[in-house]
């Protein structure tokens, strides 16, 4: 049985994937500070579920603690970790940008510290669409320059990734960066535009359109995102012994690292995003619309092209499928 350590665990996009772990035979420890970001009570909810599973093991602390990973690897010597814990958040980062310099970096360190030591099979780590920044060619393409990212929360991202990469380097780590885009599904996050949507239109209240509706994202299911990275678990990178990457592919001349888009490869309008919200309560928004905020983008919008060449697979679920899907969750979650 292979052992997998997922930070992370209890989080929105953490518990889908420890489940799907702990469904394909691994021994998952999972490791989560359970902050109050947003709702603690469903985070809690999340990993007393994962509990039920006598191959699940949770460990309650920040990834940041000095000297807890590297404890941690060294006890359970997992073979493959994946590494989700972070501050989220575009718009928090103004606000508490040290929670994201403490999670995201002192964290990201901790981790790669604790690999060095006590070397995993493949290591994949969470990054984001945000790290594309100021890039306006679309789709985004993972061998296109990101270097102007446009909010802490962002910057923190990449920076990880440039980390991760130096370890890849020195210390012959195989490390796979993936960049998320706005993902979305059950037991979602609250502070996402899905579930604010969902709460106030239920509660007859006006929700905050921002840049006026005139954004586009590329709306990713969860479970299609956790499959991604279930598929890539295996896609192990190698340094090539040349220095020559093959068109295309993101893989370091210099090291086993790559970065890896998983989104929907398709970028899709803020209304007929909420349009589909409104089909799947049955009731009409009243719209709120606001300029742009601080650190947004208008666009995002991936190529999976690398993510279908390595794994075989691209995410298919569309907006209308996946809305209801929350929808329904959250109907039956908070009884209304």
């Amino acid at each position: 049985m292979k052992t997998a350590l997922v930070t992370g665990s209890a989080g929105f996009i953490g518990y889908f994937l420890c489940k799907r772990l702990l469904d394909d035979g691994f021994r998952v420890i999972g490791l989560d500070a359970l902050t109050d970001y947003y709702d603690v009570k469903l985070k809690e909810r999340r990993q007393q579920m994962l509990m039920q599973n006598q191959h699940f093991v949770a460990v309650n602390d920040r990834v940041e603690a000095p000297d807890l990973l590297m404890q941690l690897f060294a006890r359970e010597t997992p073979d493959v970790v994946i590494h989700l814990a972070a501050q989220a958040g575009v718009r928090y980062s103004i606000e508490n940008p040290r929670s994201y310099l403490e999670s995201n970096i002192c964290g990201t360190f901790e981790l790669l510290e604790a690999a060095r030591a006590h070397p995993p099979q493949h290591m994949l780590l969470a990054s984001t669409s945000s790290a594309y920044g100021a890039n306006t060619q679309m789709p985004y393409t993972e061998t296109d320059k990101a270097d102007h990212q446009m909010s802490f929360y962002a910057a923190t991202k990449k920076a990880t990734e440039n980390m991760a990469h130096s370890y890849a380097h020195l210390f012959g780590l195989p490390i796979t960066m993936f960049r998320f885009f706005t993902v979305y599904g059950p037991w979602g996050r609250p502070d996402m535009a899905l579930f604010k949507f969902t709460k106030a239109i239920l509660e007859n209240k006006p929700i905050d359109v921002y840049n006026y509706g005139d954004m586009k994202r590329d709306f990713t299911y969860v479970e299609d995102l956790v499959e991604g990275i279930r598929l890539l678990i295996d896609a192990v990178p190698v340094r090539p012994e040349d220095g020559v990457v093959e068109e295309g592919d993101s893989l370091s001349p210099v090291a086993p690292w790559r970065v890896v888009n998983i989104g929907n490869s398709q970028s899709v309008q803020l209304t007929a995003y909420i349009e589909a919200i409104e089909e799947a309560v049955g009731r009409k928004a009243e719209r709120n619309l606001m300029p742009m905020q601080a650190g947004d983008v208008p666009a995002t919008w991936a190529n999976a092209d690398l993510l279908q060449k390595l794994t075989g697979y691209r995410p298919k679920t569309d907006v209308t499928t996946g809305v209801a899907k929350f929808v329904s969750w959250y109907r039956d979650y908070y009884a209304v």
